[in-house]
């Protein structure tokens, strides 16, 4: 594995362009392998007056302690980065983030600098395409603090090999306690705090060109917002997601959640009970 180690945080909006330009050329290659690369941004300090937008949007309390998907945010940038490299086999435009699974292992303070690292990697087939592992670590003081792996379909790719059954997560069947109204604003302002600007996400005008009529919320949004949406959570925690239909902006979803041996079962639901997002999350 080549370590690339950079000097700043990549801008993500010049990336995504990038990504989309070159689409062209990466879509329906056969793909045998992923390259064997990881970014490494190293001594990041953590942007106070960002982490508090962040909060505000996604619904957490500020404190000291930052979320476990904040750490997800500060490792999006590489994601971006590796995603649009010349040697990145899948085109941007056809990747769907499926699910993520984190696990926090203690808590991090925003005062901590981290070093980032992140890879993809168990490239596999689908029976939509192919699946691949994208893989970010956060260390503090030479120590692990968090891993995050979010899955990606690359919708039409050809892979060898026979498609798996992943595991389906269950969604509590308890009536959702929390209803929130999502704005149709909603989108834009999680990009400027995440980083995130995927067309799709923007306007009704920029998701068109993607075959959404509306545009939809991230589902890291979804993410932070059921977690926060829990209340207090468990100082050390691994935490799965799994996507299941987009949620269009603006719009009202449900939020249930149940006791689940040490933790939580949890579901963001639409008008009729159908899941957008389900989860859960344990002590680790």
């Amino acid at each position: 594995m080549t370590v690339r180690e950079l000097a700043a945080v990549p801008d993500v909006g010049p990336l995504l362009v990038k990504g989309l330009v070159g689409s062209a050329r990466k879509r329906g290659l056969p793909v045998e392998k992923l390259p064997r690369l990881s970014l490494l941004l190293d001594d990041q300090a953590q942007d106070v007056a960002r982490l508090a937008d962040y909060c505000r949007v996604v619904g957490y309390g500020l404190t000291d302690r930052v979320p476990a998907t904040w750490l997800h945010v500060l490792t999006f940038p590489l994601q971006a980065a590796l995603m649009a490299d010349e040697a990145f086999p899948f085109a941007l435009p056809g990747l769907v983030h499926v699910s993520n699974d984190m696990t926090l292992s203690r808590p991090v303070s925003v005062g901590e600098r981290l070093r980032l690292l992140v890879r993809a990697e168990n490239l596999r087939p689908h029976a939509r395409g192919a699946v691949f592992d994208m893989v970010g670590e956060v260390h503090a003081s030479d120590e692990p603090v968090w891993r995050g792996s979010s899955l990606y379909l690359a919708t039409g790719a050809r892979v060898s090999g026979e498609p798996t059954a992943a595991e389906r997560l269950p969604a509590p069947s308890v009536v959702p306690a929390q209803q929130w109204r999502l704005a149709s604003d909603l989108g834009r302002r999680y990009a400027e705090v995440s980083g995130d600007f995927n067309p799709i996400h923007l306007s009704p005008a920029t998701s068109r060109l993607f075959g959404f009529r509306r545009p939809i919320i991230h589902g890291m949004w979804t993410h932070a917002r059921a977690l926060a949406g829990l209340g207090r959570l468990p100082e050390a925690y691994r935490a799965r997601v799994q996507f299941a239909k987009p949620i269009a902006l603006p719009g009202r979803v449900g939020f249930a959640a149940a006791r689940r041996d040490a933790g939580w079962s949890f579901a963001v639901v639409g008008k009729e009970g159908k899941p957008h997002l389900v989860g859960d999350i344990a002590s680790a």
